[in-house]
């Protein structure tokens, strides 16, 4: 019988909603045998979850998500696992994608106050030593205000945080071959996290979609790819059959992510 993994695990260091520690104790009680914490631009939870899994006996993976786009413009998201979370390069990278992620949320909370949604820092901070803002957290905090009913909402085509002006406000993301590169030098293995949600490819599980896919899986594994996250939320098992074929035509490595954001672990 195989393990029970999940490598794709959102705390609330960056857009989950609760504590590593939390999250290691969940997949301990759920028969878990190894699980990676895969936090958005950040490795701030790291430790905590790695010192809960030593305590409980669960192998704890140190990850990351990065956002990225390639050469083209395409944006994709670029998971590193077994990284070094000490490695210098990262870490400066890290801050100054934090330094960008800011002057990106203070331009969008300006918008939002314009549009008569105006939101405080403090509406923004969900607890207490919160470094990590993104698009999900300032989505939580319009529905608080009330000025939305549930965060998806903000999220509804052509208005709130995703009227034309405020999809205009972006933060500057690295280049796809640059974020394998990193992830690489700090000692990781770089896959390609959730391929469905990959835009621009045409209607996601067309023959043209998988087409591109496969022509995408080729140019990265020249630049370092490691893997594609085959199973995910997102994935149909007719996708997922699919995206391992396409990982395996290229030698990747194939990876089983939840993207966990919740409270509750499955």
């Amino acid at each position: 019988m195989g393990q029970k993994i999940d490598f794709h695990i959102h705390t609330w260091f960056s857009d989950g909603s609760i504590a590593p520690a939390e999250i290691v104790s969940q997949a301990k009680a759920k028969g878990y045998d190894k699980i990676a914490i895969t936090d958005h631009d950040g490795i701030d939870g790291i430790e905590e979850a790695l010192e809960a899994g030593e305590n409980l006996g669960l192998e704890v993976v140190p990850g990351i998500e990065l956002a990225t786009e390639t050469e083209e413009g395409t944006g994709l998201h670029i998971l590193g696992y077994h990284i070094d979370i000490g490695n210098q390069k990262l870490l400066e990278v890290l801050e100054d994608l934090r330094q960008k992620r800011d002057a990106r949320n203070r331009k969008l909370l300006k918008e939002l106050e314009d549009m008569g949604y105006p939101l405080t820092e403090e509406d923004l901070m969900l607890r207490p030593g919160q470094n990590f803002v993104g698009k999900p957290i300032i989505a939580r905090a319009m529905a608080a205000r009330g000025y939305v009913e549930n965060p998806k909402d903000a999220f509804a085509e052509g208005k709130f945080l995703e009227s034309p002006r405020a999809k205009k406000i972006k933060k500057e993301k690295m280049k796809t071959a640059d974020a394998i590169r990193l992830i690489k030098e700090a000692g990781g293995i770089a896959v390609l996290a959730h391929p469905i949600q990959i835009r621009d490819f045409g209607i996601p599980g067309s023959e043209e979609f998988y087409q591109k896919v496969d022509e995408l899986a080729g140019r990265l594994k020249k630049e370092g790819l490691g893997g594609m996250e085959c199973y995910h939320c997102d994935h149909s098992r007719e996708q997922a059959l699919r995206f391992s074929e396409i990982a395996e035509k290229h030698g990747l490595r194939i990876t089983r992510g939840s993207d966990f954001h919740g409270t509750q672990f499955e």
